[in-house]
């Protein structure tokens, strides 16, 4: 019963018209929007709606939250989920946003607990996401990184693909896969291309995956997962195998989205342009 007033809920607010302030936002702050197509778009606008309306919402620090704010995040924190089977982030209840870096006790919050503090020893910190809690946010990161995927730096789908990670109960880097095919695949890929980072950070090594992924496998996720949406070509050329898993899970394939793009520049946003403009690094290992 509870599910059907859920649903029918749903169908409603997805019905919507995408608000055309909402609109600017999103083509202002996400370039990654004006490469889909109408099908794509329609999808992720309806999406959005839904995630923006369920979740709990909360300005810290002073910051008073806004629309712009809730929907440059929502989008693409939905973007991730946009080719896979979801039900709207269940293990997400509340989004916590701060205005710039936030320093917090290291403790775990439970759901409904704040976090703030300037402890002792306590770390600084972009965005934070939680098992059993929150997801944490940064608001001029959140804004400068989904401006600016050229830079390969990208807070809200790092923080949720730590949340993807974490569905089926484990944050080890592997989310839940549509089979064990899938899962062998994904293991053999992602462990060679884990230990490959970690091995040239450790050696010092420029990397083309932030070296922050070499933490653990669940961190290196999170990265690989930053590059995939923001800089998918360069991943593709660095790491072919790993941009074939990441695309085949998240049912999407970017690079073929930007030489979409490439090919009729003019049917595409101007401000794009830049925007989606990789650099030129090929002396980077993966």
């Amino acid at each position: 019963m509870f599910h059907w007033l859920r649903d029918h809920h749903r169908a409603e607010v997805r019905s919507r018209p995408f608000p055309a302030e909402w609109d600017k936002f999103v083509s202002a702050n996400v370039p990654h929007f004006g490469l889909l197509d109408a099908a794509e778009c329609a999808e992720l606008c309806a999406m959005t709606q839904v995630f923006l309306e369920e979740k709990q919402w909360e300005g810290c620090g002073g910051l008073e939250l806004t629309d712009e704010i809730r929907v440059t995040i929502s989008v693409q924190a939905c973007l991730l989920q946009l080719g896979l089977p979801h039900d709207y982030y269940r293990n997400v209840d509340s989004i916590l946003v701060y205005p710039s870096t936030v320093v917090i006790p290291e403790q775990h919050p439970g759901v409904f607990q704040r976090v703030e503090g300037t402890l002792d020893g306590d770390v600084p910190i972009l965005g934070q996401a939680f098992t059993h809690g929150p997801v944490i946010l940064v608001w001029d990161a959140v804004l400068k990184g989904s401006r600016h995927p050229e830079r390969g730096h990208n807070v809200v789908y790092h923080e949720f693909a730590h949340k993807l990670d974490m569905l089926d109960g484990a944050v080890d880097g592997t989310p839940p896969l549509a089979d064990g095919v899938q899962l062998t695949e994904w293991v053999e890929v992602c462990s060679r291309e884990f230990l490959r980072l970690r091995q040239l950070t450790e050696q010092g090594h420029k990397t083309f995956l932030d070296s922050y992924g070499a933490k653990n496998e669940g961190e290196f996720f999170a990265v690989a997962t930053e590059e995939f949406f923001d800089r998918p070509q360069l991943l593709q050329q660095h790491a072919p195998d790993l941009y074939h898993v990441l695309s085949t899970y998240y049912h999407q394939d970017p690079a073929e989205r930007l030489l979409r793009f490439e090919a009729a520049p003019a049917e595409h946003p101007a401000h794009l342009t830049l925007s989606l403009k990789n650099p030129q690094d090929s002396n980077e290992a993966v």
